[in-house]
């Protein structure tokens, strides 16, 4: 094979030498990375501190919506106000502290502020309802929550009161009988509060010089193996399970996925995906940390226009985001009014990208470097992507080749390994797999196993020169939008109506969004319903991405021998009602 111009992993993969380690070993399906670069034994302070030391007065970020501007100066500093007012309100190294609410410079300085104490950052899916939420604070013990007054349709003191009403009390701290971990909820916007919360104002003001002067000494304690993050992801079981992630494991993880795109910190990153989510936080605002780049924040949520104007207008050299969101740019009517000729690269994840659009968003958008990437919550994310100078058809065929420091294997069922181009499930070991699922042994031992291999659900396929294809998923996941959904929580979700016995969620090929969630129910003897019944029972209390699609209400389900629903078959039967094959939609 002949050697590549430029690999962002191995510097002695200019002479060829190191374009083997990305292979597979002989004739089976495993690769492993490179490991020339080595791995940094860091907290997330000291990657921030690091920045600060090398690009302190450049700018950081930039809220382009509010014009607000930062540099890395100003960011360390905010961030230690946020530190020392946790100390202040009593949060220790492990406590828990979530936080919901959009993108917004306050959740840069709650995702630094958090870390510079070993507090355990939470992030709570801004989509989330209800009783999403309760779920989320009582499985880890929320000690603390920031949390937006509203987005968009989301009344998110709302939903907190109807939860916690308690927190109208006149009291110091919030004592709620569902939620019996919260301690303390710090509102973002300004407004009347609860009378058991107060102001992130308030917080940033809270300490006094004893409890900023002990910041040194508790930051320079942390351990880079300490866990510092919670991200939930969706559970075959129906219930989200707390990925548990290390300091050692998002760091490194954006410092490889960062080198992979040449990011430096010239470059300005756009980042319109959601920071709560690994694509925002790791791969957004880590990545930045780890080169310099600045970071531009078009707006609180995705809007296409004001992407691409906040790329023409901050000249922005890079941009990250779902296939759907490049789609949406690329349609937009006011597309050509906008000048994106600085961008350079980006990642495109979480779906599929249609070879058609990759086309565009190269010739149109000018991102002639974009990578592809593939990886899961639990691996902190990233483990294959794409080089910058991949040839087009790798980067849309394939997720690219290992990452440093990453071993792959591709296993059948019985746990042997593939030959080299089968099918198999996904298996992933090295620095960048989680610590666990948050006191949940039972399903951490399901995914991780004796031999530390994380098991991704996933059917993949590696080639003789390393790149991976997925091919298929052994779960019923389906991705709406870059959203990951799991099936069963839906259906345990739908069974709570009172007229519904038995329902099955599967997913059916959409254009725009990669994927559509499609129920079939089977209601319970004499009783009738409506689709728009359903989805009205839906909304409020699951998150909108994950209310399905397409409804349908059938007697019973095709079932195999043994009593298994087969989704197979009730998928091929909406698909043909609605008009679709597998090789029309996307």
């Amino acid at each position: 094979m002949a050697a590549r111009q430029h690999n962002p992993f191995s510097s002695d993969f200019l002479n060829g030498a190191g374009d083997q380690r990305l292979q597979p070993q002989g004739s089976l399906s495993y690769v492993a990375g490179a490991t020339d670069d080595a791995l940094k034994f860091m907290t997330i302070p000291q990657l921030l501190d690091r920045a600060c030391a090398r690009h302190g007065g450049r700018t950081a970020s930039i809220f382009s919506a509010s014009n607000t501007r930062l540099t890395w100066y100003d960011l360390r500093r905010q961030s230690d106000d946020v530190a020392a007012g946790l100390l202040a309100l009593g949060v220790r190294r492990g406590d828990r502290v979530g936080i919901w609410a959009p993108n917004r410079a306050e959740w840069l300085y709650v995702q630094f502020g958090t870390a510079r104490i070993g507090a355990i950052l939470v992030n709570i899916n801004p989509a989330y309802r209800s009783s999403e939420l309760e779920h989320a604070l009582n499985k880890v013990g929320c000690k603390v929550l920031v949390v937006a007054r509203q987005h968009r349709s989301s009344d998110y003191l709302s939903m907190l009161r109807a939860l916690a009403p308690e927190i109208d009390a006149d009291a110091a701290a919030l004592r709620a009988a569902k939620l019996p971990h919260l301690g303390h909820v710090i509102v973002l916007d300004e407004g009347p509060l609860p009378r058991s919360a107060r102001s992130f104002a308030s917080l940033m003001s809270l300490a006094g010089p004893g409890h900023r002067s002990r910041l040194p000494a508790l930051c320079a304690a942390l351990d880079p193996d300490d866990a510092i993050n919670i991200q939930f992801t969706s559970g075959t079981t129906g219930s989200p399970k707390g990925a548990t992630l290390s300091h050692f494991n998002i760091v490194n993880n954006a410092r490889y996925t960062a080198k992979s795109m040449a990011l430096s910190a010239e470059d300005r990153l756009c980042i319109p995906v959601p920071l709560y989510h690994c694509f925002g936080m790791v791969l957004g605002v880590l990545c930045c940390t780890a080169v310099g780049a600045t970071m531009v924040f078009p707006g609180e949520s995705f809007d296409a226009e004001a992407t691409l104007s906040a790329v023409a207008q901050h000249r922005c050299t890079a941009l990250h985001g779902v296939p759907t969101m490049f789609i949406a740019q690329l349609e937009h009517p006011n597309f050509s009014d906008y000048d994106v000729s600085s961008l350079r690269t980006g990642i495109m994840a979480g779906a599929p990208c249609p070879i058609e659009t990759m086309r565009q968003v190269i010739d149109q958008m000018h991102m002639r470097e974009v990578t592809i990437g593939y990886g899961m919550t639990e691996t902190s994310p990233i483990s294959f992507q794409s080089c910058t100078d991949d040839p087009i058809e790798r980067r849309v065929a394939t997720v690219g080749r290992i990452h440093p420091h990453v071993e792959v294997k591709i296993v059948d069922a019985s746990g042997g390994l593939v030959p080299v181009g089968a099918s198999g499930e996904l298996c992933t070991r090295g620095y960048s797999v989680m610590r666990g699922y948050w006191e949940d042994p039972e399903r951490s031992a399901e995914a991780i196993d004796a031999s530390g291999w994380m098991h991704s659900g996933d059917l993949a396929a590696i080639d003789a020169q390393g790149y991976c294809t997925i091919v298929g998923r052994i779960k019923d996941m389906l991705i709406r939008g870059g959203e990951n959904i799991y099936p069963r929580e839906i259906e345990e979700f739908l069974m709570r109506h009172p007229k519904v016995q038995a329902a099955q969620v599967f997913g059916v090929p959409d254009h725009r969004l990669g994927e559509e969630a499609c129920a079939f129910i089977v209601l319970k003897p004499g009783q009738s319903a409506t689709e728009e019944e359903i989805r009205t029972f839906c909304q409020g209390q699951i998150s909108h991405y994950k209310v399905p699609r397409y409804i349908r209400f059938v007697p019973d389900f095709p079932m195999t021998a043994t009593g298994k629903p087969q989704k197979y078959l009730m998928r091929e039967q909406i698909m043909r009602e609605i008009g679709l094959t597998d090789a029309n939609p996307v």
